[in-house]
């Protein structure tokens, strides 16, 4: 675990990188890209020709004895929260540093986007349970307070549930948001939390993976641990046949995981350590913008 000097200094160290990407790369696409996903009801108004009929007050209708619409007004502010995954097994990494550290700097650049944009910003942390709830706000100090936490956070938890933290956070954010659940994704049966968040929040998860979460090295004999379980085998990663199977287990949880986000109508993004995750997020944020952008756009 990091002493506290580290942990500051890190802190230091992220806001800087962090504002400067918010800053230079984001520069007006963070919030182009989620405009109009905040909207209040404003009034109702009479119905006119091209009105979306979603958007019929039938109570106010009745009593008129003519059809009403609703008229909502984009909210001035969004609220983004921040779903990271801090259970052991983000504790991995190979050549490039651990899944957490990275996890860490994308909430840290999200972070400091929104609150440059003026949004509040909310964190929940999880392993197979809630470790952390942090309430939306506004302002730098909030945002430090959230990357301070992420550095010197410890799972009490073993495995890792994102269906509690996905219930948790449909149950506590009652308005609409802008989510984005940073984890491994090693984890099941999430489809039908995932799929009632997304109706009332724009979910968007970032898969972050390892090499050697996809493809064993041909090393010869191996002994691998389960982060999560702390259960260890041996594995003959000189046999093709096994680093085969390896692989294809992979690609079959890349699937599911795939299938289940594409289900909820949410964005599904994949940054392996040591990539740049800054041009993915560019990418995802331009695409939102243009007319034949994401699955999910405007």
């Amino acid at each position: 675990m990091r002493s506290t000097p580290e942990i500051l200094k890190k802190v230091r160290e992220l806001e800087i990188k962090s504002k400067k990407l918010a800053k230079d790369l984001f520069s007006g696409e963070y919030h182009s890209a989620f405009k109009g996903k905040g909207m209040s009801f404003k009034e109702v108004r009479e119905y006119a020709a091209g009105d979306d009929v979603r958007f019929i007050d039938w109570n106010v209708s009745a009593r008129f004895g003519h059809p009403f619409s609703k008229i909502f007004e984009e909210e001035r502010e969004l609220t983004v929260m921040l779903l990271v995954d801090i259970s052991n097994s983000s504790l991995f990494g190979t050549h490039y540093g651990l899944k957490r550290d990275v996890a860490t700097e994308i909430a840290a650049v999200l972070a400091f986007s929104a609150v440059s944009n003026g949004d509040k910003v909310g964190a929940i942390f999880y392993s197979d349970k809630v470790e952390m709830y942090i309430a939306p706000k506004k302002g730098r100090q909030h945002a430090l307070y959230i990357v301070r936490e992420i550095l010197s956070l410890e799972a009490k938890g073993k495995g890792t549930r994102l269906s509690t933290a996905l219930k948790y956070f449909t149950n506590a954010i009652r308005q609409s948001s802008i989510a984005f659940v940073l984890s491994d994704f090693i984890d099941a049966n999430y489809e039908d939390a995932l799929r009632v968040a997304g109706k009332k929040h724009d979910l968007i998860g970032i898969r972050i993976y390892d090499q050697m979460d996809q493809a064993l090295p041909d090393a010869g004999l191996m002994q691998l641990m389960d982060a999560e379980t702390g259960l260890t085998q041996w594995v003959d990663t000189g046999s093709a046949f096994v680093r085969k199977k390896y692989e294809e287990h992979f690609f079959k949880a890349t699937a599911y995981c795939l299938g289940v986000f594409k289900k909820s109508g949410s964005d599904l993004l994949h940054i392996k350590t040591g990539d740049d995750y800054v041009k993915v997020l560019q990418r995802f944020f331009k695409s939102r913008i243009s007319p034949h952008g994401a699955s999910h756009s405007l």
